[in-house]
């Protein structure tokens, strides 16, 4: 049974936001991905936020796809950032030295200001 994960993606301005809500684990990190993959497009000069405010849980592909995602935004001259973390999902984010990678930050708002 594929476990509950909804996203949300909206436009901010010129920055693409995706709002992550549920758990992230093997039985939906391929089909979540790869609609987030056919979302982004190109990746040319392309503004990113993750809104992990709703995420409870992720598991190591997802975090696998989520550098991913950043390499291909950065090889393309476009910013990403992580926002909204709740502790559990920063706590693991730090752990595997992601938020040394990419930029994380506490709201959503500081993000867009960040990207503006």
């Amino acid at each position: 049974m594929e476990t509950l994960i909804e996203i949300q993606k909206r436009q901010e301005g010129s920055v693409v936001v995706f709002e992550f809500a549920g758990e992230l684990d093997e039985t939906n990190a391929d089909k979540t991905f790869t609609s987030v993959y056919e979302q982004i497009g190109d990746f040319s000069d392309t503004k990113l936020l993750f809104n992990l405010k709703g995420l409870k849980y992720l598991n190591s592909k997802s975090i696998g796809y989520i550098a991913d995602v950043f390499s291909n935004i950065e090889d393309n001259d476009g910013v990403m950032y992580i926002s909204d973390c709740d502790e559990g999902v920063k706590d693991v984010l730090e752990l595997v030295g992601i938020t040394t990678i990419i930029p994380t930050v506490e709201t959503e708002a500081e993000a867009l200001a960040a990207m503006a």
